[in-house]
C-alpha cells in the first residue's frame, strides 16, 4: 500500500491551487504541438532579458555534434563588467519534451545579476523528434564551444558553473558524466535545481505523488518514454541519458542538488546526492519542506522558495569566492 503524500507547505499549496488550472490533467504527446506553442508566446524577449541594459543579449549559432545541426546558444553578458567573469552554462526544464533556451533562464540572470557572470543557455533538440542522444550531445557540443569561445564573451573558462532544472537538471547531470568520461572541459561544479534523473519511474515520491502535484509519475514517464522510447525503464538505459544510471559517481564537479518533499523527483534526487557522497564526492543537498515540483518558479514570493533561492546563491558565492 503507497503510503500518503507529505503535506504541502500551506503557501505553495494556495499557488498550486492556482497553478494546476493551467496544466494537463493526463499528460500525452497529443498535447506538445498546443503545448510548445503556447509556450513560445511567453518566452522573455531580448530587452526584457537585457534588464534596462544590465546584460547585452545575444543568440549565436555554434556547431553542434558532429553531422547535427548547429545549436543556438543564448548569451547575456553583464555591462559594465571588468575582466573575464565566471561563466553560468545553463539547461532549461521542459521533461524533455518542451522549453526553449530562454525558458526559464530569469532564474539564472538574477545570479548572474548578483554575482557579475555570463549565462549561456543551452536550445537542445526536444524528444520525441530527437531521442536519446541528441538533447544530452547538444548540451556537451555547447559546453565545448563555451569553453573554447569564452574569452569571446567575456568569460572565464576556468570558471564555469553547469545548471539546469528539472529536464535541464537531468541533462546538466548527465553532461558532468559526459564531460568526465570524455576528458572535456571541466565544470567547477554543478547545480541540480529538482532535476529528472532516473527513468525508472518507481521510487517510493513517485508512487506517493501520483496526480498531485505538477509533474507527477504520469506526467514522468511521457516524458522519459518519449526520450527512451521502449528502452524505458529496461537494463540498457545509459547514464547519460538517465544519470540515476552511472555506476561510477566519482570525479564530479561539486554538486548542489535541491528538490521539494513532496515531489515525484524527491527521493531519486536524494540518492544521487548521496551516492555522490558515498564515491567520495562533494554535495550540498537541500529538500525543501512542502515544496512541489519547481515550487520558486510558480510561487517565487513564498517564504520557502525565497530560502531556496538564497541557498543557490550562497553556494555560488562559496564555489566562486566571491
Amino acid at each position: 500500500m503507497t503510503p500518503n503524500p507529505p503535506p504541502f507547505d500551506p503557501e505553495l499549496d494556495a499557488a498550486l491551487a492556482v497553478v494546476t488550472e493551467r496544466i494537463p490533467r493526463e499528460w500525452n504527446l497529443e498535447l506538445l504541438p498546443a503545448m510548445r506553442e503556447g509556450e513560445a508566446l511567453v518566452l522573455p524577449s531580448d530587452e526584457q532579458l537585457g534588464r534596462g541594459g544590465a546584460f547585452q543579449v545575444e543568440e549565436r549559432r555554434v556547431p553542434g555534434p558532429e553531422g547535427a545541426p548547429d545549436i543556438s546558444l543564448l548569451i547575456c553578458r553583464p555591462t559594465g563588467v571588468i575582466g573575464p567573469r565566471p561563466v553560468f552554462y545553463y539547461a532549461h526544464g521542459g521533461g524533455m519534451i518542451l522549453g526553449r533556451n530562454r525558458s526559464g533562464v530569469e532564474t539564472v540572470l538574477d545570479w548572474a545579476q548578483e554575482l557579475g557572470a555570463v549565462v549561456v543557455s543551452v536550445e537542445y533538440r526536444l524528444a520525441p523528434e530527437h531521442p536519446h542522444p541528441a538533447p544530452v550531445e547538444d548540451v556537451y557540443a555547447g559546453l565545448v564551444w563555451s569553453a573554447g569561445h569564452a574569452g569571446e564573451f567575456g568569460g572565464d573558462p576556468d570558471r564555469i558553473v553547469v545548471a539546469g532544472g528539472s529536464a535541464g537538471g537531468g541533462l546538466t547531470a548527465a553532461l558532468a558524466l559526459l564531460t568526465r568520461d570524455r576528458e572535456g572541459p571541466r565544470p567547477i561544479g554543478q547545480l541540480l535545481m529538482c532535476p529528472m534523473l532516473d527513468d525508472r519511474n518507481d521510487s517510493p515520491s513517485a508512487l506517493q505523488m501520483r496526480g498531485l502535484g505538477v509533474w507527477d509519475r504520469s506526467a514522468n514517464e511521457v516524458g522519459w518514454s518519449a526520450l527512451l522510447g521502449t528502452a524505458r525503464g529496461g537494463p540498457e538505459v545509459s547514464p547519460y541519458a538517465a544519470p540515476a544510471r552511472a555506476e561510477d559517481l566519482s570525479g564530479l564537479p561539486p554538486a548542489f542538488l535541491d528538490v521539494g518533499s513532496a515531489e515525484t523527483f524527491r527521493d531519486e534526487v536524494v540518492a544521487y546526492a548521496s551516492r555522490i557522497w558515498q564515491a567520495g564526492g562533494d554535495a550540498e543537498l537541500h529538500v525543501w519542506p512542502g515544496g512541489f515540483h519547481g515550487f520558486d518558479l510558480l510561487a517565487p514570493h513564498a517564504a520557502v522558495s525565497q530560502a531556496a533561492i538564497a541557498a543557490r546563491v550562497r553556494w555560488l558565492r562559496r564555489l566562486l569566492g566571491e
